[in-house]
Order: C-alpha cells, then structure tokens, then sequence
C-alpha cells in the first residue's frame, strides 16, 4: 500500500463483489438510517433475498433493541469470512473515483484510507483528521463487537475536505475517459444511482495527495480562514459515520499494543467529498421523543425560566416558514405534537445554534425520565407522521450552511451532536467497497 503520512492518507486495496453479482441487491443504505422505521428495512430484506449482499455484513440499528445481538454479530463476522473464502470479493488496488446521482443532482467522490494514528473524535481535538459533531460513547461498543473479530471493514464513511478551487476530486473527474469503470448502477429504493472507477493511472493518482499536502500547508489554512499560524491544521472533518469511524479509532488504540504499527486497523476506508461540492447538500436532524411521561410544553418553560415562549401555527408550512426564515438573536424551533404545529422560540439562547440549544434542553428531559425513547430523524416527513402520534413530540430544526463547517470546527471545537446530515435519508452513503482487515 502506498502511504502518504503528513496528510494521512493510504491508497487502498478495495474489495469488490465479482462480476455477476447483482450490485442493485448488493448494496444497501448506511446501517443508521431509517432508525423508526423497520417497514424499510424489511421491505431491503425482500428485494435482497438469497442474493449476497451487505445486507448480510451490517447490523441496521433498527434492530440494536432486539434479541439475539449477539448471534447476529456472529452471523455477520461469519459472512465476511465465507465471502472472502468463496471468491465472492475481488481486489483493486487504488483509489476509486465514485459519482452519486440523486434528486438530479451528482456529487463526487474518492474513496480511499483515513491513518487513525492522525484521527482524534475527542473534545478540543487539533488532529488533522476530526470529528465535526459530538460523539456519543454509548454508541461505540456494538459496533467495536463487530469491527473486532471481522476480516471486512464495509464503510459508509464521508469525509469533508474543504477544497473551494476544486483541487483534489475535480481533476480526477475530469479524467474520467481514462479511469477503468468498476461498477454503475440503480441504488434501490429510489435512491438514485451509483458509478465508480478505478484511479489507477500513475499520473491521475499523484495529483490526489499533492493537492491535499497543499490544502494542507500552514500559510495556505492560516490565511483560507484568517487565523493564526499557531492553529492547528484541520484537513479532514466528518460528514457521515462519525461513529463508524470513532469506532475504528477505539479498536485500533486497544489492539495497536500487539498488533504494531504496520496493521491494517490502522486505517479506515471512507470516501471523501468536497464540502462545495454543488451536488451536496447539507439537511437538518430533525428530533422525535417517544413515551412522553410529563408535559413537555411545562417542561420547556420549566427548562428556560422565561426565556421562552410557543406560538401555534395554522399547518406544517407556517411552521417551516417561521423556522428557516428566523433571524437576529432569537431561536426557533418547530414542535410537532398532539396539538398540532406550532413554534418555539428561545431568547438569550445557550448556543450559538438552535440544535444546541434544544439538545440541551432534550438531555435534561431524557436525564430525569421525561420520556421513553429519543430518536435523530433525516427528513421532514417522518417527524410529521410520528410527532402527532400519542405520546409522541417531533421537533422540527432548520439547517446549517455547509460553508461554515470547517472555520467553525477549527474555532469553536465539535458541533452538537446530530447538527447536520449530508442530504436526506435516501441519499446517504450505500455500502459497496469492502477492505481486508485481518
């Protein structure tokens, strides 16, 4: 494997299903969406069948609750090894080059390893690799069962590069022509289409880490975001999967001891996206709290001690209005219930962003039993749905501008957790390449 360790990166040796296998059945959506709704995941059980697929190789957290975890978790480790035994993965050596198209708009991509030696997902991290949004511990040890006793890693991994000039994935889409073609297909379940190519090409594959060691030079990042030299490089920030790839950080520290630096645990496989991409998109994280044992219009008051105030709205689209077109130092948030649509809003807010402020809030109700569940929904029209039924509250959070990301990471630290998703629900990351890892 080639290794480039001032900006950590390794081009990969990617595992792909051999040719006859139905990649429409083989690939299947990031295992942390669609979290209330098991009619999705069962109606991805139907279409998969028999069929190999990572269906088979992931755990959809809409079953974490269940019984039988632990056989599943077993039944996963063991699918990797019989696919890798049978043939069923063939290795390319390189990057890929990826193209996803939805909702009429193409985003790129290039998939490649992430050295977890330059990875930190802590508070106050300076790495050059980081998380973006606060990482919840509690999330971690499912994923480390799995991770620690598989061969496979199969991510659905995005990394956010901030690349305004278009210096690192335009080029290599713009050579095209000349990349191998390694899969193009239909995603099921409406969610577009998938391409990928091999970069391969000596000449294409350098440009790669040369324009990331440039985004990467201090006087270039000091003067991108009008700070000082004493800042700390961020070159890679999480889009997607912060949890997968906090996971991976977790298993590698505990193994590294007698495992040594060489091994693969050492990396990750991610795909990286340039946060100006056009075809990228930047959505809310809507919440919805299940099992409502107080009144959470008290509480809300009770919570911000005059500082706040709820008005009704006549529909969903008064609601949504008010919420994105809110400015000035007033918060709002929408609140979806029994009663109907309405509009909360804080003043003298506690954070910089409406999400932070309500999270706060969510953590204290969660804390002193206000409710059964909390759940992180992409997507307005789930909230809808759920947050009238009894019991039940959804509240509606507007979006952040993608832009901001990266000068917000480096001078105010991680957002709060569950701030941003990179599109919908239906248009996150498929699982697709895989990676040999013991």
């Amino acid at each position: 494997m080639k290794n480039y360790p001032s900006i950590g990166l390794q081009v990969p040796r990617v595992f792909l299903p051999r040719p006859g296998v139905d990649l429409g059945k083989w690939a299947v959506i990031a295992c942390d969406q669609f979290t209330s709704q098991p009619e999705y995941w069962h109606k991805v059980e139907e279409i998969v069948g028999d069929a190999p697929s990572t269906l088979n190789l992931i755990f959809p957290e809409v079953y974490l609750e269940q019984p039988g975890a632990d056989e599943r978790i077993r039944r996963i480790q063991r699918n990797m090894q019989d696919y890798l035994t049978e043939g069923l993965l063939v290795p390319h050596d390189g990057m890929l080059y990826v193209e996803r198209q939805v909702g009429g708009k193409t985003r790129q991509g290039l998939v490649l390893a992430l050295d977890l030696e330059q990875y930190d997902y802590n508070k106050g991290s300076s790495s050059l690799i980081r998380a973006s949004e606060g990482t919840i511990i509690e999330r971690l040890p499912p994923r480390i069962r799995i991770r620690e006793g598989a061969c496979l890693e199969v991510p659905h991994i995005l990394v956010l590069i901030d690349d305004p000039q278009g210096t690192v994935i335009e080029p290599v889409g713009k050579s095209k022509p000349r990349l191998k073609e390694l899969y193009d297909f239909e995603l099921m379940a409406g969610s577009g289409h998938l391409a990928g190519y091999l970069v391969d090409n000596p000449g294409i594959e350098v440009g790669v880490p040369r324009a990331l060691e440039r985004l990467a030079e201090p006087e270039a990042f000091s003067a991108r975001y009008g700070i000082g030299r004493d800042q700390a490089v961020l070159l890679f920030a999480m889009g997607d999967g912060n949890h997968s790839l906090a996971t991976a950080k977790a298993l590698w520290e505990k193994k590294k001891p007698q495992l040594g630096m060489d091994h693969p645990l050492r990396y990750a496989l991610v795909e990286i996206e340039n946060v100006h991409d056009k075809g990228l998109e930047f959505a809310p994280i809507h919440r919805v709290v299940f099992g409502i044992k107080q009144d959470i219009f008290d509480a809300l008051k009770g919570y911000y001690q005059g500082r706040y105030s709820y008005t009704p709205c006549k529909d969903r689209s008064e609601m949504v209005d008010k919420v994105c077109h809110s400015s000035g130092t007033l918060q709002l948030f929408g609140v979806v219930s029994e009663k109907g649509y309405g509009v909360s809003q804080i003043t003298r807010p506690s954070s910089n962003l409406p999400v932070g402020t309500l999270q706060s809030f969510l953590d204290d109700f969660m804390q002193r039993g206000g409710a059964e569940k909390i759940d992180y929904i992409h997507g307005e029209e789930v909230i809808y749905q759920l947050g009238q039924e009894p019991d039940n509250a959804a509240f509606y959070l507007p979006g952040m501008n993608k832009s901001d990301l990266f000068k917000t990471v480096i001078l105010d630290g991680v957002l709060p957790r569950k701030t941003f998703s990179m599109g919908e629900a239906h248009a996150k990351r498929f699982y697709l390449e895989c990676r040999q890892i013991a």
